[in-house]
């Protein structure tokens, strides 16, 4: 039975109906259906504000909510209205994801505020046995006037200052960052999710859900009173300064919090999911994962170039290459870039026509043939509304090819040369494109994206985006790539948003630039096609570095679409082991891997099936292996397990492991 506490101070107190109270109260309390989360909402000092508590622990002091707007502040002098509750307990299907089904179990506090002026604001709470969310509905007072949003006053106030990983949000360029752990109070205005570990057996997760049309949440922390820390909402503005432009109600996405006794468990709850509305695209038929290949690593390694020349990546024939290859091997598509006009000096983009040595119509035609799909790639370098003004054309150029995957991109630090893509400008766009690319059947790859906040609910064709330092670090970057401890911190961190490109498996590490090489194992590059969620998982390396390769059998056989996903153990920064099971059928995938430190882990199999007996092939770190001196020493072992067993895996300094297990037929 779920279980909903209600405890409030009434003034003067009348029932409108059920679960509606105009009440002149102190405060009023809602917790989660197991009891554990509790909010509290009232007025202190004429202005509204929430705390919140886990298991008897105060987590959020009191905090302030309202907006500056451009009439003035909203929430300066209010008090309690009406109050309504309500409870939910459904389970939902994805179509695709880390799980398959969704439990929804919430109970939820409406609480009206109101000026003394007239005005009201709306705050709805929903709290879940793994965190709470809130957001802000701001009725048509307006009368379908624009107004402004000059500044959200949403403040997150920790009772206490704790060690935290995040991203500076004003000097990461498309969240492109190595996420740092500091103390809270030491840290400068920070990106989202934000990652805390409250104490040693409590971990956090800040972000925003269901961002449609609004302003990216930034967070700037400041010391506070009695050793606490404030969280100030820094939202990304306009040029203008401006935050959010509103026309008539207004819904802010919602400020979430994610709460769990181990950091594992941040990865696995689904509360930024269930607050988003649900698919808005009735046949999902057509939206289908997968594993692709690419023209990409060797542009990135200086073999092959984007714009049209002599050493041209996306040529009809190197294509068709690619493709014989996918064919082969159980790929799906072929993503190549470069393959319009506009990567040279001077040339126009066109997204409606292909370079003379690359011929659309062939390719494509030769692909399904094969029974693989060419992935298309529309780079704007930040001309946003180039594309706009080309995609309803080229979407259904694309669409009549066959193509169902578009990659996205938009390098250049402003749209259109004026504005943040974190920005309302920005949010808009994006989606403009997810909506124009889903009535002609397309799915998409976003590429230097604002941070996701589970919108692929809404629109499942929106299947993974980058936001995120990837791979492509470890070719050119200047400083040496990404530290081997990148990839166990990104799960606890950006994966936390959703679905993430990274493009793992690196087969060959050689280099272009001195000392900048994937900081890895081959074991452990295999273990980051587990550990790192994304439903279109890109194998990143040249199909030369794959050939003969006993590695690439782990690939070929490895979904990117699961029934069930477990973490049974890691450390932020230091380690993490997940574990999938495969979508309509009895197979389960780990990956393993960790840091710069050796380490051994144990891997207990209670997720298997009772009397079941179940064959596991182990693709792990040789005796010799070392990301530096030895990385691609690497051992295939097959063991015979079953229910309650425990895997014991060595990891080397910077390895990792990769596992499928397999139940054998009687």
């Amino acid at each position: 039975m779920n279980k909903l506490v209600v405890s409030f101070v009434v003034l003067v107190c009348t029932i409108w109906g059920y679960g509606i109270t105009e009440c002149h109260a102190k405060s009023t309390v809602v917790s989660s259906p197991d009891g554990a989360v509790t909010v509290t909402v009232g007025v202190k000092g004429h202005k509204p504000y929430y705390m919140v508590s886990y298991q008897d622990r105060v987590l959020v002091t009191p905090s302030h909510l309202g907006f500056l707007l451009d009439s003035g502040e909203l929430g300066a002098n209010t008090k309690m209205a009406t109050v309504n509750r309500s409870t939910q307990d459904e389970t939902w299907t994805q179509p695709w994801g880390e799980c398959e089904t969704t439990r929804n179990n919430y109970n939820e506090l409406t609480v009206n505020f109101r000026e003394h002026t007239g005005r009201t604001m709306q705050v709805v709470f929903r709290v879940f046995n793994d965190g709470f969310g809130f957001r802000y509905i701001l009725p048509d007072y307006h009368k379908g006037k624009t107004f402004q949003v000059q500044d959200e006053l949403t403040e997150i106030t920790l009772a206490h200052d704790a060690k935290a990983w995040s991203i500076p949000a004003n000097h990461t360029e498309y969240f492109e960052g190595i996420y740092t752990s500091d103390l809270l109070s030491k840290k400068d205005t920070v990106c989202t999710p934000l990652t805390i570990e409250y104490e040693k057996d409590l971990f956090l997760s800040i972000h925003e859900a269901a961002l449609e049309d609004y302003a990216s949440m930034n967070l700037t922390p400041r010391n506070g009173e009695g050793g606490n820390v404030r969280l100030l909402t820094a939202l990304t503005p306009w040029q203008n300064g401006v935050k959010v432009y509103a026309q008539g109600e207004m819904k802010s996405p919602w400020r979430t919090m994610v709460i769990s006794k181990t950091a594992g468990g941040l990865l696995t709850s689904n509360l930024m999911l269930n607050l988003n509305d649900p698919s808005r695209i009735e046949d999902t038929s057509w939206i289908e994962p997968g594993r692709y290949i690419g023209i990409w690593w060797s542009i990135h390694k200086k073999q092959n170039t984007w714009e049209m020349g002599p050493t041209h990546g996306a040529t009809t024939e190197n294509v068709k290459r690619y493709m014989d290859f996918a064919a082969r091997h159980g790929f799906s598509g072929v993503l190549a870039e470069g393959w319009n006009p506009g990567w040279g000096q001077g040339e126009q983009i066109s997204y409606l026509q292909s370079y003379p040595d690359f011929d659309m119509e062939e390719v494509t035609r030769y692909g399904l043939m094969k029974g693989v799909r060419f992935i298309g790639h529309t780079e704007t370098w930040g001309n946003a509304t180039l594309l706009e003004n080309q995609m309803e054309q080229a979407f259904s150029w694309f669409e009549k090819l066959g193509i169902r995957v578009v990659k996205t991109g938009y390098v250049g630090h402003y749209f259109d040369g004026k504005e943040l893509a974190k920005s309302q400008y920005g949010i808009r766009h994006y989606r403009r494109v997810i909506e124009c690319a889903a009535k002609h059947h397309i799915m998409i790859d976003n590429h230097e994206p604002a941070m996701p906040t589970g919108i692929q609910r809404t629109w499942p064709n929106l299947m993974t985006q980058e936001g995120v330092r990837g791979q492509e670090y470890n070719a050119w970057d200047r400083r040496g790539g990404n530290p081997p401890s990148h990839t166990v911190t990104l799960p606890f961190t950006r994966g936390l948003a959703g679905p993430t490109d990274f493009t793992p498996a690196i087969f060959n590490f050689s280099e272009i630039v001195p000392g900048t090489y994937p900081h890895s194992t081959l074991a452990k590059q295999l273990g980051e096609f587990v550990v790192i969620y994304s439903p279109l998982q890109m194998a990143a390396d040249a199909i030369e570095n794959y050939e003969g390769q006993p590695a690439l059998s782990f690939i070929e056989s490895c979904p990117t679409t699961w029934s069930q996903t477990l973490v049974p153990n890691g450390e932020i920064g230091k380690y993490i082991t997940v574990v999938r099971k495969e979508r309509g059928g009895d197979r389960w995938f780990i990956g393993s891997i960790t840091n710069e430190e050796a380490r051994n882990l144990d891997v207990a199999l209670d997720f298997l099936d009772e009397g079941a007996a179940y064959r596991a092939i182990i693709y792990e770190d040789g005796p010799e292996a070392d990301y530096e001196r030895n990385p691609y020493e690497m051992t295939i072992r097959q063991i015979k397990v079953a229910k309650g067993d425990v895997l014991h895996l060595h990891l080397t300094r910077s390895g990792g492991a990769a596992i499928r297990i397999e139940k054998m037929k009687n």
